[in-house]
């Protein structure tokens, strides 16, 4: 069969730019969906067979109703195109708080058709997922609580399940591929780690603490695509090996953080015993420019600072990190240096004046044998501060006033 797997769309991720005046929306937000509508439309033109979404539509577990109005329309797309299409609840969909529904619900909700919300930890065969010809197991963000209710366990078992939260969900998956159809594919779809992996930029935004998934476990040859979520950073764990262990990684840059990293959505031909992989790159995404340097000399700061800075800044979110004497601070034009980047997207100037060493006593002198006075001369003197004279005499009155009081 014909899958197309993507993951972590945080489409209301909107920590840079304005807003779009036609819209309303923020611009940020535009380049995910614009990433989100190239998915659809993938999906769609090749006719695959099922989409995987592996969690994560928002960035929090909250989304504002014109957020959740832009992933429900290209949702619907996929349902009045009749692509049956799997969303896996991601810890950025789910809310900490039992009872209240989940970012995703409103498909459930509704029953919309050819959508399936993964909820909770299940197997699923042919006749639960409209007749094709696979299996999938469904392993959404976990949290203790959830799968206690789910093993029916009483508060008994409580401190045996959190303490060993990863071997249990081991022994369920073990138990639900042991069961599966030996002549049909079978998918484990996650959002969680797994052993291995290499993190990205995600540490920044994920939410609680991560759920661990073995390795033995998503690499068991009786599995024929692992279909994951959570982790930014595009990956085969498993590479050149069956089954591919796939995070497709975030559909857009979230920051500097994945500056370097191109996205993609993965389609898969899954067959029993063999699957196949092709990594589409997501073109048009907003790139992310981060440059560092350090002044070395205070004559013309600002045109070396130019000079730093990409030639082709347009459309782009450009960082320049400048580390520098404080006592060169007055040097930077920074309305300059902003006029000379206003063809990016965004300019951010992150000024790190450097801090001097330590003030060092002078030599057979100890701290106690120092007036308040003199501590506070000598760590004017260290940080070459302007006028001094002038503090040292408004110290001395309020010292003395002290005194005398």
């Amino acid at each position: 069969m014909k899958l197309l797997h993507f993951a972590d769309a945080h489409i209301d991720m909107a920590n840079y730019g304005r807003h779009d005046p036609e819209t309303g929306l923020p611009l940020r937000v535009l380049d995910f969906l614009k990433s989100l509508d190239t998915i659809v439309d993938a999906a769609i033109s090749e006719t695959v067979d099922m989409v995987i979404f592996a969690g994560d539509a928002y960035k929090d577990r909250a989304p504002a109703p014109t957020f959740q109005r832009e992933w429900g329309k290209r949702i619907i797309r996929l349902s009045q195109a009749k692509i049956p299409t799997l969303l896996l609840v991601g810890n950025h969909d789910l809310s900490p708080a039992a009872g209240r529904a989940h970012a995703i619900q409103e498909f459930d909700t509704l029953q919309v058709p050819f959508v399936k919300v993964l909820q909770k930890p299940e197997f699923l065969t042919p006749d639960k997922l409209w007749d094709l010809p696979v299996q999938v197991i469904a392993m959404p963000w976990i949290t203790r609580s959830s799968l206690m209710a789910n093993l029916t366990m009483s508060a008994a078992d409580a401190g045996a399940v959190f303490s060993s939260l990863e071997s249990r969900i081991s022994s369920l998956v073990e138990g639900w591929i042991d069961e599966a159809d030996k002549t049909l594919p079978l998918i484990l779809t996650a959002h969680a780690s797994v052993e291995g992996a290499t993190f990205g930029a995600e540490r920044m935004v994920m939410l609680g603490s991560d759920l661990v998934l073995p390795t033995a476990l998503v690499k068991d040859q009786r599995l024929d695509y692992v279909a994951m979520g959570h982790i930014h950073k595009p990956q085969d764990v498993n590479e050149g090996q069956h089954p591919p262990v796939v995070y497709p990684g975030s559909i857009e840059r979230i920051d500097f953080g994945e500056a370097k990293d191109d996205k993609f959505y993965v389609i898969a031909q899954v067959a029993r015993g063999h699957t196949k992989v092709e990594w589409r790159k997501i073109e048009g995404t907003r790139p992310f420019v981060e440059r560092r340097t350090v002044i070395g000399s205070s004559e013309n700061v600002t045109e070396f600072l130019k000079s730093q800075l990409p030639k082709e800044m347009s459309g782009a979110i450009v960082k320049l990190t400048v580390e520098y004497p404080r006592e060169w601070d007055t040097l930077i034009d920074e309305p300059a240096l902003r006029k000379h980047a206003e063809k990016a997207f965004e300019f951010h100037l992150v000024k790190k004046p450097k801090i001097e060493s330590r003030v060092r006593i002078p030599e057979g002198q100890v701290v106690s044998s120092m007036s308040p006075l003199d501590l506070l001369l000598q760590y004017f003197d260290s940080a070459k501060v302007n006028d001094k004279d002038e503090l040292q005499k408004l110290a001395r009155e309020i010292i003395e006033e002290e005194v005398d009081k």
